[in-house]
């Protein structure tokens, strides 16, 4: 320290290191402000006295050419940077950033010896731990540790918490910067902490070339806030001559921009892999606004929280763990009750011993969910200005606990934050994530969705900026780019049904030209298969949203009629594995024909490949026909849609389970026959009694081979089907029908049925009904599936 310089050295992020900073800048009254930080942010300092602007909140600097090469320097309330910048702009007074400029960390390699990373949260500008530990250059020996350790305490970080952020700034404000700085400077001396990098070596040599410009510059009392670990390289000043040769070395600057962004509490914690985190943002926080006694306040805060997710907390309770903090404070030999404490106190009183209900408090209070803000005067790119601008006019705040939105599509407005949500995922910006609604439908015009704001969308939005100035006009171009790089034709029936959610008109010709070159190439059935239920999912959302899919819906009947033409073929000679994949395909696509518009003569043909693939039987060997998982399931799906008749289900299940077939073949078929519901089962007495003859003879070799494809089969049956299985084996031969009181229900009453048969019409969309009900109604057709 000099009569012109004083040099405090802090802690990032640290309440204590904070206060101390406040203190001393109220004694010292200096004419200049230097912080360890980006240069390239002196021209937005100021906006820190903003009223909008609330922390945490970031500085965020990114190359202007790669948006994805970037680094944050985050600031909470309670960071001493950040107490050092308000009284700076407040009063009136320069500040300047005096740490290397991040414009050196975007070359074209990312990083030079020891520099910046080359995206993410930095380890740069704001080193970790009290002494700047924790860098990209990372030393291999903690100061904090050692200094902890020479004072007889295993645990750094609550001796510092006891020497440094628990401490109330005495009558010589001074005083701990310090005693800090000679613990540090001794350290150094003696290389204990390990070698210094060559990156600390130049940053460390561009910050005193930025002080010696202050001191030319006609300021005589300048503070300088920086971390501890740096105060001694900063107080001895070594020649010009020998920091302009470190300096010489530095690569070429790269053009790069710089603004502030919100950011949170949770991307300050440790877990959230930022260098300079910390485990407790929120305590933090709270012992800084705080600076008394801050357990009754903060333990009557885990109360209300508690007594919010309905656990029975008293301000009997509150009362009981101060004391028992301070008790514990006292017997651990702590001058205040640290938070190890003071979670101990919650966990014994309040949560009576339960991990789960303090788990809660330390997500939502130690932790918490605080998201800064910025004033709309920041620097920021026009897409970023465009999302602003959207949240406002739908209503959408930006919120870092997360919250669920359920969105009606008939509503221009839920419509309309739908179409943004979507647009927006499409960018790489998962602001929302779809989920299962609490309200159940099955309608297309209901969408849910969990919202959460993270603050790295920052980034993302600055490379989604090459796409276009406009949620819409970005969403349009990376739209149209992905589908030129796309190699599979499932990749682009996704993305057409992207562009339909997200109303990206402007982009479907360009997709669908792409699709269907892509679709006349593609020989694979099972990527046809793949992309068709994509498409007909977005033909659903037609009528909702306004889109004109006449297009859509003939790519999608050309790729329908590929599958039908090419399925049988494909599915002959498949082992267990690949057949298992073809049948999750076969299920998808049938449900998908199911939805396509009627009268083009497509179920029908459908139908038809369906029957080819029941028929191929393997004839000398698996590899001559198509696996029996596959023509079970063929058999049932057009037994469920009425185009084969029970009897010859029967039939066909007899045969496959003769003794002349193979058993693991039958197990196969007798599994696709079966997968979606075993009902059926109990309502032809016939086709169990098959079953239960074929399992009765199966060899007792074999038997071990197909036991556990008939166990997963069967498992997976519903546990009521199950059950009643089991009741019909034990009540006898399955052809001697049912069971007493197992009666299938009463006599079907004609009348009312018929009654009902032109409201199932028009449900069924069939126009105006079957002019009479039919001749015979089969019983099985009254049982719990139909």
């Amino acid at each position: 320290m000099t009569a012109e310089v004083t040099l405090l050295g802090i802690r990032h992020h640290g309440p204590g290191s904070a206060r101390a900073v406040a203190a001393a800048l109220a004694l010292l009254e200096p004419d200049a402000v230097l912080i360890e930080g980006p240069p390239e942010a002196d021209a937005i300092v100021g906006l820190a006295a903003e009223k909008e602007m609330v922390p945490p909140v970031a500085l965020l600097a990114h190359a202007v050419d790669d948006p994805a090469r970037a680094a944050f320097w985050p600031y909470a309330e309670f960071s001493p940077e950040w107490v050092a910048i308000r009284y700076g702009v407040d009063a009136g007074l320069p500040v300047r950033f005096i740490d290397l400029p991040a414009a050196y960390g975007f070359g074209p390699d990312g990083e030079f010896e020891g520099g910046e990373p080359d995206g993410g949260e930095p380890e740069d500008g704001t080193d970790g731990g009290a002494d700047g530990t924790g860098d990209a250059g990372g030393r291999p020996r903690d100061p904090i540790a050692l200094l902890a350790a020479a004072a007889g305490h295993d645990d750094p970080e609550r001796w510092w918490e006891d020497v440094i952020e628990h401490r109330s700034p005495g009558a010589d404000a001074l005083a701990p910067f310090a005693a800090v700085a000679e613990a540090m400077t001794v350290l150094r001396e003696e290389g204990a902490t390990g070698r210094t990098t060559r990156r600390d070596t130049l940053r460390e040599a561009y910050m005193r070339r930025q002080i010696r410009a202050a001191r030319r510059a006609g300021y005589r009392r300048i503070a300088v806030v920086c971390g501890a670990f740096h105060v001694p390289a900063l107080a001895v000043m070594p020649t010009v001559a020998h920091d302009r040769a470190l300096l010489a070395g530095l690569p070429k600057k790269v053009r790069t921009d710089i603004t502030w962004v919100p950011w949170t509490h949770r991307r300050l914690a440790q877990a959230s892999g930022y260098g300079a985190g910390i485990p407790s943002p929120g305590w933090y926080r709270h012992l800084f606004a705080e600076p008394g006694d801050p357990l009754p306040k903060w333990l009557a805060g885990a109360a209300e929280l508690l007594r919010a997710e309905d656990h029975p907390v008293s301000s009997a309770h509150v009362i009981e763990a101060v004391r028992l903090a301070r008790t514990l404070a006292v017997l651990r030999g702590r001058p205040l009750a640290g938070l190890t404490e003071t979670l101990d106190a919650v966990r014994a009183v309040m949560c009576e011993g339960s991990d789960v209900a303090l788990a809660l408090v330390q997500d939502r209070l130690v932790i918490g969910d605080a998201l800064g803000e910025v004033p709309p005067g920041a620097p920021a790119v026009p897409l970023q200005r465009d999302i602003a601008r959207l949240q406002r006019a739908l209503r959408l705040k930006p919120d870092a606990e997360p919250r669920e939105l359920d969105l009606d599509l008939r509503r221009e407005t839920d419509a309309a934050r739908s179409r943004l949500l979507h647009r927006l995922r499409l960018l790489g910006i998962d602001w929302g994530v779809p989920a299962r609604s609490a309200v159940h439908s099955t309608g297309t015009f209901r969408e849910s969705w969990r919202l959460c704001w993270q603050p790295e969308f920052a980034v993302r939005i600055a490379e989604a900026a090459q796409w276009g100035t406009t949620v819409e006009a970005a969403a349009t171009g990376r739209a149209v780019g992905t589908a030129r790089a796309a190699t599979e034709l499932s990749e682009l029936t996704a993305l057409v049904e992207t562009c339909l959610l997200a109303g990206l008109d402007g982009a479907l010709p360009a997709v669908m030209r792409v699709l269907a070159d892509c679709a006349a190439l593609d020989t694979d059935v099972a990527h046809l298969a793949g992309a068709l239920p994509a498409l007909v999912r977005a033909l659903r959302y037609g009528d909702v949203r306004g889109t004109d899919d006449d297009a859509l819906g003939e790519a999608a009947t050309g790729l329908a009629d590929r599958i039908c033409v090419g399925l049988p073929p494909a599915c002959t000679g498949l082992d267990a594995a690949g057949a298992a994949v073809l049948r999750g395909h076969l299920d998808a696509v049938h449900g998908a024909i199911g939805l396509l518009a009627p009268g083009t003569g497509l179920a029908d043909r459908w139908a038809a490949a369906l029957r080819s693939l029941a028929r191929r039987e393997p004839v000398g060997g698996p590899a001559t026909g198509v696996p029996g998982l596959l023509r079970g399931r063929a058999v049932r799906l057009l037994l469920d849609d009425g185009r084969l008749d029970p009897g010859e289900a029967a039939r066909r299940m007899g045969l496959v389970l003769s003794a002349a077939n193979d058993p693991a073949d039958a197990a196969g078929w007798v599994e696709g026959f079966l997968t979606g519901g075993g009902a059926l089962l109990l309502h032809d007495p016939r086709l169990l009694g098959l079953l239960d003859a074929w399992l009765t003879s199966v060899p007792s070799g074999a038997f071990t081979d197909v036991l556990p494809l008939l166990r997963r089969t069967f498992s997976a049956l519903e546990a009521g089907v199950r059950n009643s299985i089991g009741s019909r084996a034990a009540a006898g031969p399955f052809d001697a029908g049912p069971a007493a009181g197992e009666g299938s229900g009463p006599e079907l009453d004609r009348a009312r049925a018929e009654a009902a048969l032109p409201v199932v019409a028009t449900v069924l969309g069939l126009a105006g009904g079957p002019a009479r009900p039919p001749a015979r109604i089969p019983r099985q057709a009254t049982g719990r599936d139909t």
